[in-house]
């Protein structure tokens, strides 16, 4: 099997792993010069952000999906369900890592999205891109279409509104027509048959709003008290009237909604929704206008699966489209030498074996954000569900089977809600405690911390009002002392509503899990972007991944401090940032974005470049080999000391 990496145009030998898990890779590690090489993409696969299957210009059943890989999304892909012959139609604008988060399918066969402050038409009849203009920003979280066609679209952050006619071609740009201090998610947006606009609002606190297009009046719906942690939904019925709840629960009350007025009507359960061919990025409208069926579109192993549905039979087609590879989240080296990590959108496991010059890639559970080596096994926090996870790579893989379950990986436990979002995780030097921090649920402020005791397999939770309220822990370091030392971040969950202004360093006590001390150690600090214990003592941090600072955990004072942007620029950053590397002899390097590769005296504290890499170094970063590993853009690259 062959496929196409578009960063090199070459095509990429993938072979399917004997116990069908996923492929390896023989990559052939290119050398970069000035002792960089590149070992290859990570995940040479895209993601489809929103699938409609239609006809095209000759009544062909043909599918549309929008690509989406580390660049963002990219290109709308179309292919001929009978021949699985496929064409790319690149997006109209530079997405700039942004994607479709919404689009639609509209009554006349075209197709919608807005995302990088562009709102786009395709015509798979003309087979191109017939409309694009720039709106205000980011992108349509929910769009629809009005008993007039009009397609309209709401975005996120602050709901912006925009409409377009595709009988006129006039498009209206309505701006802004809510404001929040915390950015704003849409699920869903209807019209009534009067034309006005409805939309359902989260997540920090729920919402219904009606926007008439004809005045450009927006009425909220929703009285504070009914206001609540969640996502309002919307939904247009056939009878012309628009239906709504603060949260989508049966415990939620009812409202009926027309022309702007709203009133509790109790239960809504006669429901007959109209028909309208739209949703998230998980949007996945599998019937095409003869009926058939589209089963399985897969990206990963490029199979598309039609059935017709009187007589059952399937149809097995390979397509085939052009990717740069999934958006890298970080890599850190195994106890078995190998270089591993995840990647997202699509969500995948990797591994690389630098002798071998080859990649083992495979199905995540999740977003494999955070990862600790323990005991020679590999552990990882996973987004979304705030799992902690185990993989034994001494062990064949069997799978994440269950909870409870033998398999490898292993699932340990989740500590959703308080945690799905995990920005550290660290193996405490007992041998057996595991500590995970991060980001609550959407809409939440302030992440709590997991404590996993490996050996008797349980666990204790704290919350973000045990650690330092309101805010989540970014770094953690298990100090020589029975003490823990911690950094926040003043990142809220997301959609969430920021409430602190400064992050802190505290001291917790391992046995009580009381916190003993706590400080704004840098006045306006918005986040400590990762701290590290030296052989001295010493704790070397960052500070918004632009000031290099050094404490003194047993004085708990601040001995050092260095501005890094005036000659380095930004450290790297992800979700679990990896800045700082460590060598075989105990020597430090931090790696910035940019591509400086910088050591740090230990002694004096003085800051040395010793090498910049041929392109951004995007995430880090681990030491094996001989080398520095690090990504750059969907690519495992590595310097060799």
């Amino acid at each position: 099997m062959f496929f196409l990496a578009a960063d090199a145009q070459k095509p990429v030998s993938v072979t399917p792993l004997a116990d069908k898990s996923g492929f390896t890779v023989a990559t052939g590690t290119k050398d970069l010069g000035g002792g960089f090489y590149d070992h290859g993409v990570a995940s040479p696969i895209s993601n489809h952000r929103g699938v409609v299957s239609t006809v095209d210009g000759e009544g062909r059943n043909v599918v549309l999906a929008w690509l989406f890989d580390h660049r963002g999304g990219y290109a709308l892909l179309m292919i001929d369900i009978q021949t699985g012959k496929s064409e790319e139609f690149p997006v109209p604008f530079d997405p700039k890592q942004d994607t479709p988060y919404s689009s639609i399918l509209s009554s006349d066969n075209k197709f919608y999205s807005f995302y990088r402050d562009h709102f786009v038409e395709f015509d798979p009849v003309k087979r191109k891109f017939t409309f694009v203009s720039r709106a205000t920003p980011q992108m349509a979280m929910a769009m629809t279409e009005d008993d007039m066609g009009k397609i309209w679209a709401v975005t996120y952050p602050n709901s912006g509104l925009v409409s377009f006619d595709p009988k006129t071609r006039v498009f209206k740009d309505y701006k802004s027509v809510n404001k929040e201090n915390w950015h704003q998610y849409q699920k869903t947006m209807v019209a009534d048959d009067s034309g006005w606009i409805y939309f359902g609002l989260g997540n920090a606190s729920s919402q219904i709003f009606a926007f008439n297009p004809a005045t450009a009046e927006t009425k909220s719906i929703l009285p504070k008290n009914e206001r609540k942690l969640g996502m309002a939904l919307v939904y247009r019925d056939l009878n012309g009237k628009v239906y709504g709840q603060g949260l989508g629960t049966e415990q939620e009350a009812w409202y009926e909604l027309y022309k702007g007025e709203h009133r509790k009507i109790g239960k809504y359960d006669k429901s007959r929704l109209k028909p309208i061919v739209t949703g998230t990025q998980n949007l996945f409208h599998n019937k095409f206008p003869d009926g058939t069926l589209l089963k399985t579109l897969d990206l990963v192993n490029r199979i598309l699966v039609t059935e017709n549905p009187k007589t059952k039979k399937s149809t097995e087609v390979t397509f085939n489209y052009s990717s740069d590879g999934a958006i890298v989240m970080g890599v850190g080296t195994a106890p078995d030498g190998t270089i591993t990590g995840g990647t997202a959108f699509p969500m995948r496991f990797f591994n690389y074996d630098l002798k071998t010059d080859k990649w083992v890639n495979r199905y995540a559970i999740g977003q494999f954000n955070a990862l600790a080596n323990q005991n020679n096994k590999v552990f990882f926090g996973v987004y979304s569900g705030g799992y902690l996870i185990e993989w034994d790579p001494y062990q064949a893989w069997k799978g994440i089977t269950g909870k409870g379950s033998q398999s490898n990986p292993l699932f340990l436990t989740n500590v959703s809600p308080t945690i799905i979002r995990p920005f550290r995780l660290v193996a405490h030097p007992d041998g057996k405690t595991l500590i995970m921090s991060g980001t609550p649920q959407y809409g939440a402020t302030g992440g709590g911390l997991l404590f996993w005791d490996d050996k008797a397999k349980e666990r204790a939770l704290l919350s973000d009002d045990q650690v330092v309220k309101d805010q989540s822990t970014m770094s953690l370091v298990p100090l020589n002392n029975g003490k823990l030392l911690g950094g926040t971040t003043t990142t809220p969950g997301t959609g969430g509503e920021k409430k602190a202004t400064e992050a802190m360093i505290y001291v917790m006590d391992m046995a009580s899990k009381k916190i003993e001390w706590q400080k704004v150690l840098f006045p306006g600090a918005q986040e400590y972007s990762e701290m590290r214990l030296m052989p001295n003592g010493m704790v070397y941090g960052i500070k918004d991944k632009k000031v290099f600072f050094v404490f003194d955990p047993t004085k708990r004072q601040l001995v050092h401090e260095e501005d890094l942007v005036p000659k380095f620029g930004r450290t790297t950053a992800e979700q679990s940032p990896r800045i700082f590397v460590k060598g075989p002899k105990g020597e430090v390097y931090m790696l910035f974005n940019d591509g400086a590769i910088v050591q740090i005296d230990t002694k004096s504290y003085a800051l040395k470049l010793i090498a910049t890499a041929p392109s951004k170094i995007k995430a880090g970063g681990d030491y094996a080999d001989g080398r520095i590993f690090f990504v750059s853009g969907s690519h495992l690259l590595s310097y060799k000391l």
